[in-house]
């Protein structure tokens, strides 16, 4: 049997819990071999972003390309890409060689509030990558300023903005709920003219570093192995609560500590 392989194309964290390092974490938690391409250096921790020094597009490029001149990519995930020049980069690598599957997770602030994607590179994200994406993972600041509207407040408004991101070119939409209120934390997948609730218990940590670029590739994941955008969004979802629920065990960092990846297996 094949080994199946996704890409991420994302930021470094020095504190290895989000971007590139835990996309590979999650990668190997679903049994996927895991490739990158870095957008950015970042020097960050568990209490916040230091400092960003983009990759030139050029290099993102040349990884990107490395990685489908000799691997059989059966998923890419994308992440944070600070630059216009690097949106229009990735664009280009991913038109070319026209990946089966593509996660976005429209990075715009990290989750200690340090903004993460320049202004100027927010269109065309919107105009160049969203087509290209079979999922964009948005959490509700980030649907509201992809729509440059404020943030939906309930059930209806949330469905709404995912149909607005479906006709702006979006193929399939999961609006993250981890934002809001209440005993429960609700995601909304928006695809194919139907709107899907996925509750889960909105658990009491302030351990969540990481869980946007998480649940993010453990879609991707889902969806090398050959599962179903609903199956893959359920299963991630599933995995990313159990992450969340054990990450206290690891007592990472003086912050917002890392989720538990390994969760399965400690």
């Amino acid at each position: 049997m094949t080994t199946p392989v996704a890409l991420t194309i994302a930021g470094s964290d020095s504190s290895g819990g989000a971007g590139i390092q835990a996309d590979l974490k999650t990668f190997a938690a679903f049994g996927v071999y895991g490739a990158s391409a870095i957008t950015a250096l970042t020097a960050q921790n568990t209490q916040g972003v230091r400092s960003v020094h983009p990759v030139p597009a050029g290099v993102v490029t040349a990884q990107i390309e490395a990685v489908f001149d000799d691997l059989d990519v059966a998923a890419v995930k994308i992440g944070m890409a600070v630059q216009a020049d690097v949106i229009a980069a990735i664009a280009t690598s991913l038109s070319r060689h026209k990946p089966r599957h593509v996660v976005l997770d429209p990075v715009m602030v990290a989750t200690s509030g340090d903004r993460l994607l320049a202004a100027d590179a927010v269109k065309r994200l919107r105009d160049e990558l969203i087509p290209l994406a079979s999922l964009i993972t948005p959490n509700l600041p980030e649907a509201a300023a992809l729509l440059g509207e404020d943030v939906a407040t309930g059930e209806a408004e949330i469905a709404e903005q995912g149909r607005r991101l479906l006709a702006s070119g979006a193929h399939a939409v999961l609006i993250k709920g981890g934002h809001g209120k209440g005993a429960e934390s609700i995601d909304y997948l928006i695809a194919g003219g139907a709107v899907i609730a996925l509750p889960a218990p909105r658990i009491a940590t302030e351990n969540t570093h990481g869980t946007g670029c998480s649940l993010s590739s453990a879609i991707a994941a889902g969806l090398a192995r050959g599962r179903s955008l609903e199956t893959a969004v359920r299963d991630a979802k599933t995995w990313i609560s159990g992450a969340i629920a054990a990450a206290d065990r690891l007592k990472v960092g003086k912050g917002h500590g890392p989720i538990h990846h390994f969760h399965r297996f400690d």
